[in-house]
């Protein structure tokens, strides 16, 4: 696999911080993967549940109201009984889409070259066809 660096910056401590702050943000187990399934769309709380089925309802929440609070997903309340709550990007939040596509794109072939040679690495699982997902793939989404 190619990867390209860049130069110069990459060492700066402002582009260091940039980084960090990034990763802050998007980081942990379930944000990235929930900035994912919104990238094809507004969906609803229990829409979200049904992608993840691993992720807790109270994990979910406050997932989602961190990515709320960093201006990352927009959250709509309609005034009805029961309830309606939609989630989606913002711009800020649309920002992060071509990234995060990218990261699953390297992903994917990390786990089918890398991972196939080196099975004892954390986080790799042998894929099997009766296996479920821990988090349904969206396949509305390009790449």
């Amino acid at each position: 696999m190619n990867v390209q660096r860049s130069r110069g910056a990459a060492n700066s401590k402002e582009s260091q911080e940039s980084l960090q702050s990034t990763l802050d943000l998007i980081g942990g187990k379930w944000k990235g993967v929930l900035l994912y399934h919104l990238i094809s769309g507004t969906k609803r709380f229990n829409e979200i549940r049904r992608l993840c089925p691993e992720i807790t309802q109270r994990m979910l929440t406050l997932q989602l109201r961190d990515l709320e609070r960093s201006g990352l997903v927009h959250r709509k309340v309609y005034p009805q009984a029961p309830r309606k709550v939609e989630y989606s990007l913002t711009e800020w939040g649309r920002g992060l889409e071509a990234a995060i596509l990218s990261i699953k794109s390297w992903g994917e072939a990390y786990r089918e070259e890398f991972g196939k040679a080196h099975p004892q690495l954390p986080g790799y699982q042998a894929p099997s066809p009766a296996a479920e997902p821990a988090c349904k793939t969206d396949t509305n989404i390009p790449g």
